[in-house]
């Protein structure tokens, strides 16, 4: 049984989440892996709550194994070239029945209602319709696709249509053409191109495996670094038509797109409510920045520093006092959360500057985002035409020392500082050439 006090930390934290992703909407891919899985049910659940939650749903459905299956029954081959399937006539009857199939498959678990289980008392409504328009792929390298499609258009109204009377929309990788023909899509091109038609707020797709780079796993990349590595053949061929799907939909106006490992049981969920998430993020803009603070900022850094001065650790510091000292502060941001600051404060007569209030949350320290502060303070310090910085510290001296500092004496410091100089705290003093 989880601990109560690690249930309401857990859910008070996330609670800044459930508002803002109330009446958002999100487009989320899923592979026929991950129908044909026993553990489908898990991820029907998680969506149900996040239907339940006020979240608008475009479920997006993939059915590559259901289909190879089909063809193998009838001793068909599965043609391909570059990735993508040759769809022939005969093919073309597989895909439909898949597709078909499919779709009753996802209908009946969203209408479950079982009691004692995750699903009771909920009734989800699902829609689903030929929203996509398709165009034949054509010939490529002397190859002709046939009946294998490209989106030509989407009719997003028709989707916002039905996700404004809360109703699931499923869309299947099936598209029609204007003269009535059915062509066979690739379901995360689907997703992409249905997430910016709807100018959705989020694109989710569940992958068979995590988003790596070689054996890591990456937590977040810009667009302009996931395309880059894209372009290096970084990634398995697995996971890079996802990356590809992913950077072509923020490219066209989605704010983030995230890459989850289907396999870890309540990925979504873990995504979407806690501030590290579980998979890989990929936003224009990256997800943590290091930045000049504000004055919407001081909550955030005022949290940081209050643990310590009641330590002793740090002078104490007003709010007043932040607000006339802001523009010498930066802070390092994540998804909204202030989890580092440092300032700089300036004595241009001596050519010198003291960094102070050097802080990381107790979650996010590590990763050197204490050494970026100091380069960023020091990059600043040059600017200003300083060319030495002074620490007073009591007890992470030998943290300063690594970094080339220098042990030195308070009146080295500039008059004005040493006036201010606090005996009774007995902080060393360190210096830095620039």
């Amino acid at each position: 049984m989880i601990e109560p006090a690690t249930f309401v930390r857990w859910f008070r934290s996330a609670l800044p989440y459930i508002h803002s992703h109330r009446g958002r909407t999100f487009v989320v891919h899923f592979g026929g892996e991950a129908i044909a899985d026993p553990a489908f049910s898990g991820l029907i659940h998680d969506l149900a709550l996040l239907h339940g939650m006020g979240i608008r749903l475009v479920l997006v459905y993939g059915i590559r194994p259901q289909i190879e299956a089909r063809l193998r029954r009838r001793n068909l081959a599965c043609r391909y070239h570059r990735g993508l399937r040759i769809t022939d006539a005969a093919a073309l009857e597989c895909v439909k029945e898949a597709a078909g199939e499919a779709r009753l498959e996802i209908e009946a678990r969203l209408s479950m209602g079982v009691a004692d289980s995750p699903m009771a008392g909920v009734r989800l409504r699902v829609a689903s319709g030929n929203f996509i328009t398709a165009k034949p792929l054509g010939v490529i390298d002397g190859v002709d696709f046939e009946y294998t499609g490209e989106v030509r258009r989407v009719d997003a109204e028709a989707i916002a249509h039905l996700l404004e009377r809360e109703l699931v929309v499923l869309v299947s990788p099936l598209g029609y053409s204007p003269t009535g023909e059915v062509f066979n899509l690739r379901a995360e091109a689907v997703a992409t191109a249905v997430a910016t038609a709807l100018k959705a707020d989020k694109l989710l797709l569940l992958l068979e495996g995590p988003c790596n780079l070689g054996k890591e796993r990456v937590a977040q990349l810009t667009s302009a670094e996931a395309r880059q590595h894209l372009n290096r053949g970084a990634f398995s061929e697995e996971i890079a038509p996802h990356v590809e799907a992913a950077v072509r939909a923020v490219e066209g106006g989605i704010a983030r797109a995230h890459l989850l490992d289907r396999h870890q049981d309540g990925t979504l969920l873990l995504e979407l409510f806690t501030r590290d998430g579980s998979g890989t993020l990929i936003s224009r803009q990256p997800f943590e920045t290091l930045r000049p603070a504000t004055l919407e900022d001081i909550p955030g850094i005022l949290e940081l520093i209050e643990p310590l001065e009641r330590e002793g650790i740090l002078v104490e510091r007003s709010r007043e006092r932040l607000e006339m000292e802001l523009e010498d502060y930066c802070v390092i941001e994540r998804d909204g959360l202030v989890i580092g600051c440092a300032a700089l404060h300036p004595f241009p007569e001596a050519k010198t500057g003291e960094l102070a209030c050097l802080v990381l949350h107790p979650d996010y320290r590590g990763e050197n985002r204490g050494r970026r502060l100091l380069e960023h303070v020091e990059h600043r310090a040059r600017a200003l035409g300083l060319q030495r910085l002074f620490v007073l510290t009591t007890r992470t001296s030998h943290w300063f020392l690594e970094q080339g500092f220098k042990p030195g004496d308070f009146t080295e410091l500039p008059q004005e500082r040493q006036r201010r100089y606090d005996v009774r705290r007995n902080s060393k003093v360190l210096f830095k050439w620039l």
